[in-house]
């Protein structure tokens, strides 16, 4: 191995509502049987990197139920893993981790305990297939002190994003967090490659100093003092961010491209394994263009949804444009549109919910309707 993996996985993202409030954003569900973790995960293991902190504050008990077992990804092997850190009280005045920076830094002996000349640091929320070892090599071609993963986003609204200005041989001259008025469209994607011993030399250095973010006081402020270089990534990138993004992210699962690109094509995305029945179809069941998982029983229609394990669907019912999470129930004769159901939501007979594209409705987990 070349390189050991940090997975920031911090977990609490206000814009996702109720939907995160016993929920990790790393652990939210996608595509009808993935965790948003799922995709680091498996890019790590696919790239050949075998040992890989998961670094969590939030809501963790629903990280450590997902990724309890690593065998799932491929870790269990001997002077490997997958190690879940949450935060440890140092002293009087510290109950979490005080920022990105801080929360690798409290933890600073797994970076210590390694042997791996390189560490990838990536996100828990964002959904992409990536092969780490091809950055590894581009950040040796350039003999680069830090290699930050970029997109170009030139339709897409950046200003909720880290934007990067790279001059003609990609080296970075400038680096806004969330600009009001961005001067670029080139985004970062959080997935940074830097030696082993930088990054610890450079933690120790911002405990010092009583710094502790990963963003504005490593890559902002050593941006002139450090080589940091762009390496381009072209295939499909989103992060959860709000309730919308969730929304579209389950969508795209719907066109082929994406499908193909996370269920079809090599190096696959793994996740831990459900034992489930096969999904029911009842003689008046009838789906078009979805995603339904095991567990599920259709009496009624399903049309361009995701639908997670073990969901109802009554008779007479019609679910379209929308996410129906795990053991949600819905029955006879209701009308489900742009809409999503949380865990475990039930909806009596006859009932209405209906939301538009931009107005998505969110039920909540255990609602009655």
């Amino acid at each position: 191995m070349r390189a050991i993996g940090i997975i920031l996985a911090g977990g609490k993202r206000n814009s996702l509502g109720v939907l995160t409030k016993q929920r990790n954003v790393a652990a939210m569900p996608i595509g009808g049987s993935y965790r948003a973790i799922d995709f680091a995960l498996s890019n790590l293991s696919n790239s050949g990197i075998k040992k890989v902190a998961v670094i969590s504050q939030y809501s963790a008990r629903s990280l450590a139920d997902h990724i309890g077992s690593s065998k799932w990804w491929d870790f269990g092997r001997k002077k490997t893993g997958l190690f879940l850190f949450t935060p440890t009280m140092l002293n009087q005045e510290t109950y979490g981790f005080r920022g990105t920076a801080d929360s690798i830094f409290q933890n600073i002996d797994f970076l210590k305990k390694s042997n791996e000349p390189y560490v990838v640091i990536t996100s828990g929320e964002q959904i992409y297939k990536m092969d780490y070892e091809k950055i590894i090599k581009y950040h040796e071609q350039r003999n680069a002190d830090i290699t930050i993963a970029y997109k170009d986003m030139n339709t897409y609204n950046v200003e909720d994003y880290g934007v990067i200005g790279l001059d003609e041989n990609k080296q970075m001259i400038d680096f806004e967090e969330k600009p009001l008025n961005p001067q670029f469209t080139t985004v970062s994607l959080g997935v940074y490659v830097m030696s082993r011993e930088l990054l610890i030399k450079l933690l120790e250095q911002l405990e010092v100093e009583g710094r502790y973010n990963l963003v504005s006081d490593i890559i902002i402020r050593y941006r002139k003092k450090l080589k940091i270089y762009g390496y381009h990534f072209e295939g499909y990138w989103r992060r959860i961010r709000d309730i919308n993004e969730f929304y579209r992210i389950n969508m795209d699962f719907l066109t082929p491209e994406v499908r193909n690109l996370f269920f079809n094509t090599y190096p696959y995305i793994y996740t831990k394994a459900k034992d489930e029945p096969p999904t029911k179809f009842n003689v008046q069941a009838k789906v078009l263009n979805s995603i339904v998982s095991g567990g599920d029983i259709i009496n009624g229609q399903v049309e361009n949804s995701v639908l997670f394990r073990k969901v109802f669907i009554g008779e007479g019912t019609k679910v379209k444009d929308s996410i129906i999470m795990e053991g949600a129930t819905i029955g006879k004769g209701c009308i489900i549109e742009n809409a999503i159901l949380d865990k475990q939501v039930f909806v009596s007979d006859g009932q209405k919910v209906i939301g538009t594209k931009d107005n998505i409705i969110l039920l909540e987990k255990r609602n009655i309707v």
